[in-house]
């Protein structure tokens, strides 16, 4: 499919869609502003119907391909319908879809197993959930039986989840409800070298801002607490992070206030960041507990948290039970995710076009001053856009019109960040070379385009 921009064309592909006979967009569009809760939005002028998906595209109803840069919100891993994951899934579903952990079935331990195979030597216990909320909500529930401690700790412009409890965690103002939170988190200042309110290196910005947090404890919490809870990259926040002293540091003081340290690696996990599995390893840290979901099932609802055994036995204090979240379907999911990561070399295709997309858009960066920083890892990737470099004045309207020039492109994107203006570029783990050029391409195009209007 040839873009708008007639110099420019998608990478050429085998697949071909199914021909479309489902309802029309105008259709579906009335059903849902008739039937279904007005909160849930599309993110285009014009309402986007995706109806196929092959590995890295995205399909209408009309046959045209689009470059998925976003990966469903960063949960497709490794592509859509990858033609092996859609086989095991499928037996998996032929044979039993249902059967709860009353029961043995060798799907849950054998993820489980799996899963401590990627950890460092001791967080090897696992209990599954059907989402990164309920992961988060979980985990936290565990340190504060495990510590007998109450405070939480999380970070500024961060997101855990949709679930009062996460929402409670969440501080981004964009998506946090104000009945959401017991009282007892705390949010501590964003180690974001680039937004910071210190002035300073990365490194010495790292520092006070984990300083930042030594006061949180003592002044606004009993002087203990039960858990500190952050992204190792932030998602939703636009792909922010601190030097890399940050969490040795933040672990180190959370540690010695009796506190357990959360990774929440519903984004950054399974290879994505590219040198390592897992993106809390970037930071030459060990948690106390990794939580995920998302690209571990591909697109199949499945969440984790992953711990020690000693801290998972507080569990046990009564009786806790997951009606889904251990189901032979979803662990099969996870199964041929990790498998598929491994066979296919995904985590290292992650590592080497991260670094080639990352250089592209530091090349777009020195010649359009609407890109105020670039940064990420792998394939977790942001670019914020600003009005001016000086004074770093978001520019959130031209990030949703750059959103828009790309789609006539033929290449979806997110946005992310406090302030709607970062770029989040997070696609399948399949992607390829001539994709990343492609798409490169088509955002120098965007930006020009932009910059002139």
């Amino acid at each position: 499919m040839t873009s708008v921009a007639s110099h420019l064309e998608l990478p050429a592909t085998d697949h071909v869609p199914r021909a479309y006979d489902g309802p029309s967009r105008d259709a579906l569009i009335a059903m849902r502003k008739q039937y279904t809760n007005p909160a849930v939005y599309t993110i285009y002028r014009e309402p986007l119907l995706i109806v196929e998906g092959h590995m890295q595209y995205l399909y209408d109803e009309t046959g045209r391909r689009y470059l998925d840069l976003l990966a469903g919100i960063v949960t497709v891993s490794v592509g859509h319908c990858h033609p092996r994951f859609v086989e095991r899934v499928t037996q998996q579903v032929s044979t039993l879809q249902h059967a709860t952990t009353i029961y043995l079935h060798p799907n849950f331990p054998l993820l489980a197993k799996k899963l401590a195979s990627k950890m460092p030597p001791g967080l090897d216990v696992t209990y599954f959930t059907n989402t990164g909320s309920e992961a988060n909500d979980l985990a936290v529930q565990m340190a504060r039986l495990h510590t007998q401690n109450h405070d939480v700790i999380a970070l500024r412009n961060a997101y855990h989840g949709g679930s009062p409890s996460a929402m409670g965690l969440t501080s981004h103002s964009t998506w946090k409800f104000p009945v959401a939170g017991d009282g007892r988190v705390h949010h501590a200042i964003n180690p974001d070298p680039y937004r910071s309110p210190f002035q300073g290196t990365p490194e010495e910005i790292a520092s006070m801002s984990a300083a930042d947090i030594r006061d949180l404890i003592r002044f606004s919490t009993p002087g203990k607490i039960a858990a500190f809870l952050a992204e190792p990259m932030q998602g939703v926040g636009g792909v922010t992070y601190g030097a890399p002293n940050y969490l040795k540091e933040v672990y180190a003081i959370v540690r010695e206030y009796g506190g357990l340290c959360i990774a929440d690696e519903v984004q950054t996990g399974f290879g994505r960041t590219g040198d390592h599995y897992w993106g809390f390893q970037h930071w030459d840290v060990v948690p106390d507990f990794v939580t995920m979901a998302k690209g571990l099932g591909n697109g199949v609802p499945i969440g984790a948290v992953t711990t020690r055994m000693d801290i998972a036995k507080s569990l046990t204090q009564r009786i806790h039970f997951n009606t889904y979240a251990n189901n032979p379907v979803s662990m099969a999911a996870g199964l041929a995710v990790l498998d598929i990561i491994d066979e296919d070399g995904l985590q290292e295709n992650c590592r080497v076009l991260g670094t080639r997309f990352k250089s592209g858009l530091e090349k777009l960066q020195r010649s359009h001053s609407l890109i105020g920083d670039v940064r990420g890892k792998g394939l977790m990737l942001g670019m914020e856009l600003v009005r001016s470099r000086a004074d770093k004045t978001p520019a959130k309207q031209e990030a949703m019109d750059i959103m828009e020039a790309l789609r006539e492109m033929n290449v979806l994107v997110g946005k992310g960040g406090i302030d709607g203006n970062v770029l989040r570029i997070k696609p399948p783990m399949c992607i390829t070379a001539a994709d990343v050029d492609y798409a490169l391409d088509a955002l120098d195009i965007a930006l020009g385009r932009i910059a002139r209007s």
